[in-house]
């Protein structure tokens, strides 16, 4: 754990509790969850601080839950002047207006079917994956729809609370060479992804590589990630090093274990029939 983390976290510890009260409303406005929280505390670090709140979460009942949806605004219609929930919801900005209008319209009904509005971690969502995420879940039963939403309540809770105690960002690098020309694999895509335990994959970004080989743009992780995935393009790269002949490896993908805080550099060693990666400084 860093010391930045856990500096956060410390100030967090220390903050009174009204004002503690205030900053975790306006992250979930369960105030159940909000008392739960408080009464824990002191926390030793924020994945401490993130167990609490699932723990919180997996404790609440109907009234809770419909408590903290009504804080929420509709996907694609984030209340003016609420950039949070703007930036959660990026993948809607620039969304045709014909997905735009098929959203509002399966918002609506998913309202009049649930009772609520449609909650979904929306971070890291395309518009796509937004739409496809209400297609799929406005047919659940009420049972398992509320199950539903109370795992992506917890998702968003902890993204928030680690943006609240200001935990120090791991990040991730990578270099690439091909070693059977020789030399540094220069415009190879790189996508990074996070997930959170078993959770779901998260699209952070991507980045491509320099003609050192190297790609150092990739954002930050957030502070609940626990696994990073890179993916490489390679299919570009192999097939005009083999002069038109079929990449065998189109891509490749790694996944790593997230240590708070620290920098996870992973060079990809890459040849025609066969690759290794590993952890580099």
């Amino acid at each position: 754990m860093s010391s930045s983390s856990t500096a956060g976290t410390a100030r967090f510890n220390a903050l009174e509790r009204e004002a503690a009260r205030t900053a975790l409303l306006e992250i979930c406005a369960s105030t159940t969850w909000a008392g739960a929280l408080l009464d824990r505390r002191p926390y030793p670090d924020v994945r401490a601080l993130l167990a609490a709140s699932d723990a919180a979460v997996e404790a609440l009942d109907a009234a809770d839950l419909a408590e903290a949806l009504a804080a929420h605004p509709p996907i694609g219609r984030p209340a003016p002047g609420d950039a949070r929930s703007a930036r959660e919801q990026r993948g809607m900005a620039g969304a045709p207006d014909d997905l735009r209008a098929e959203m509002l319209g399966l918002n609506l009904a998913y309202q009049e079917k649930f009772g609520h509005v449609f909650l979904v971690c929306a971070d890291g969502l395309s518009a796509e994956e937004l739409l496809d995420a209400v297609r799929r879940r406005i047919s659940h039963p009420p049972e398992r729809e509320r199950e539903a939403v109370r795992a992506e309540l917890a998702r968003i809770n902890r993204r928030r609370l680690a943006a609240l105690v200001d935990a120090d960002a791991a990040t991730v690098s990578t270099h690439v060479l091909d070693t059977a020309a020789g030399r540094p694999a220069a415009g190879i895509p790189v996508g990074l992804a996070v997930r959170t335990g078993a959770g779901p994959w998260r699209e952070l970004g991507a980045a491509a590589t320099d003609t050192d080989g190297r790609c150092t743009g990739l954002p930050p992780l957030p502070a609940d990630a626990t696994h990073a995935r890179l993916r490489f393009g390679t299919e570009r790269h192999l097939t005009r090093e083999q002069a038109g002949g079929a990449a065998f490896f189109p891509e490749v993908t790694a996944v790593i274990a997230v240590a708070a805080g620290e920098h996870h550099h992973l060079p990809l060693l890459l040849s025609p029939f066969g690759y290794s990666v590993y952890r580099g400084s």
